[in-house]
């Protein structure tokens, strides 16, 4: 049994009026276990070990960070699609963190998810009719065939597609358009929250944008709320109205998002941030490099103190044995950096 991560002690902070999501030191851990008949833990995979953050209503938050460092797993966790070991989930003023699964499946009505793969997420066997209409037969049974074609037709047309599409199966769409159906499916039920889990990262780059522009477009019409998971910030830059930085299963910064490009504090974003390629090969010729080096550590066993320290250029013996709490600077601003944040 795992036991609960030791949470730091908070102030209570009162909800904002259009606070829509608030997280608050969430951790998912998951055991490895030896033996077949006598199962016992080997060792624990911090996979998402302190995240807090709170989301307003309307606004999309951009997630980032290297593969592995727990983005997709708080995505997951926050849908209770994966369960937390410890912290505090309210969505909507509810604290659904310990809801049973008959109490979460009325309120999973109001969060969704699309998936990053646009074809491993949809049933081969179903036509894009019978996928984009399943939430329907699952949460209202009782619809008659007439409203429920309807419906499904309306959300055919909402993402995009024409309705001569709806008796195709998902083989015979492009990646785009399977993932125009997945963004159909996940609006079926009229949700307020969505969960994107890196929805672009498997199309082509052609057509990134155009999915991309969709969900703005989806946004300002239904009035949604989104978290945007991705790797790509050229992306969240285009889609975020603030963006969390993860590293290693924690988040290192949050900023809103024309802050966090002009002037990132904490290593790790910088270097994420000169990761990011220029078409002007004179002016990328020019640009100043954040060096990185290493690998990322593993989740197994993560470094003491900082867990940056030691890949990090600016790291200071305290940074090896203190952790930088994530600190408010004003304005929404937040970062876990010794070289920003007064260690105790």
């Amino acid at each position: 049994m795992l036991e609960p991560a030791a949470a730091p002690t908070r102030p209570a902070v009162a909800p904002a009026p259009d606070e829509i999501l608030r997280v608050e030191d969430l951790a998912v851990h998951f055991a490895l276990t030896t033996g077949i008949l006598f199962r016992r833990q080997a060792a624990l995979v911090k996979a998402v070990d302190g995240v807090s953050f709170t989301l307003r209503r309307g606004e999309t938050l951009g997630l980032v960070g290297e593969s592995g460092c727990g983005k997709s797993t708080t995505g997951l966790a926050i849908l209770r699609m994966t369960e937390p070991t410890a912290g505090r989930i309210v969505f909507e003023g509810e604290d659904i963190t310990r809801h049973g699964k008959d109490r979460m499946r009325a309120i999973r009505r109001r969060m969704q998810m699309v998936y990053q793969d646009p074809y491993g997420s949809l049933d081969p066997r179903m036509t894009a009719r019978d996928i984009i209409g399943e939430p329907l037969q699952v949460h209202e049974p009782s619809l008659d065939r007439d409203t429920y074609r309807a419906r499904v037709a309306e959300l055919i047309r909402l993402v995009g597609l024409l309705p001569d599409m709806a008796e195709r199966y998902p083989h015979e769409f492009s990646g785009g358009q399977r993932q125009r159906i997945g963004i159909a499916r996940a609006l079926a039920l009229n949700p307020s929250l969505v969960v994107c889990d890196e929805p672009v990262s498997a199309l082509d780059v052609s057509i990134q944008a155009q999915v991309v522009n969709l969900f703005m477009e989806l946004q300002e019409r239904l009035q949604l709320t989104y978290i945007f998971i991705a790797h790509n910030l050229a992306v969240v830059r285009h889609i975020s109205d603030r963006i969390a930085v993860m590293y290693l299963g924690r988040i290192v910064e949050i900023a809103r998002r024309d802050e966090l490009y002009r002037r990132p504090l904490h290593p790790y974003t910088e270097a994420l941030l000169a990761a990011i390629p220029v078409a002007d090969p004179e002016v990328e010729a020019r640009r100043p490099r954040a060096i990185v080096h290493g690998e990322v550590p593993s989740a197994l066993n993560p470094p003491s103190g900082c867990r940056f320290h030691p890949r990090c250029p600016h790291a200071m013996e305290k940074c090896k044995s203190l952790e930088p709490p994530l600190t408010g600077l004003g304005d929404g601003r937040a970062v876990a950096c010794h070289l920003h944040v007064g260690a105790a």
